[in-house]
């Protein structure tokens, strides 16, 4: 198992104010969550720590490229990715997500693990369909070979003669 100890904020020392931190995240990060999606790819994270009293406010920045299946075709091909998020963390009694953006750690707390939050964020990037963008030319960059065992006929120039016959019945009434 990988070591994520990087991504361990002590905070409990932090000034309060703006704090800056970067991250890259590859291969090794991706590996240390068994389940997951993403297995390779390099992206960038700029996080932005505002220390205020017993709040934390952390404001994170993605940029770059995972390696995800298509969707049509499934071969793995490289997606670029970006966005932004915002995590506030507050003390509390316990462990527990109060609402998709505030997070509540135990009072006395002295640090933060932020990978798991990294992880979720990238994945919530990931658009719903994904599949090879096209080339310059507007042509699929998926396997054509899978293309071809997908679209094995092409209906407008080989129309299914069953058809015909119902299409002159329409043309009739």
């Amino acid at each position: 198992m990988n070591d994520l100890g990087q991504f361990v904020i002590p905070f409990s020392g932090l000034k309060p104010g703006n704090h800056q931190y970067n991250y890259e995240i590859d291969e090794p990060f991706f590996n240390h969550f068994e389940f997951g999606e993403i297995k390779k790819g390099h992206v960038l994270v700029r996080l932005n720590l505002e220390k205020e009293g017993n709040l934390l406010v952390l404001n994170f920045n993605f940029k770059g490229n995972v390696e995800v299946p298509c969707d049509r075709c499934a071969e793995v091909f490289s997606l670029p990715i970006s966005g932004e998020d915002q995590l506030i963390v507050k003390p509390g009694s316990g462990y527990y997500e109060e609402n998709e953006e505030i997070q509540v750690i135990p009072e006395g707390e002295s640090q933060l693990d932020i990978s798991p939050f990294i992880y979720e964020y990238i994945h919530l990037l990931l658009p719903l369909r994904r599949v090879h963008p096209d080339d310059e030319n507007g042509e699929s960059k998926c396997n054509p070979d899978i293309l071809k065992k997908l679209n094995p006929v092409d209906r407008r120039n080989n129309p299914d003669p069953r058809w015909e016959i119902l299409n002159k019945l329409r043309d009739k009434l």
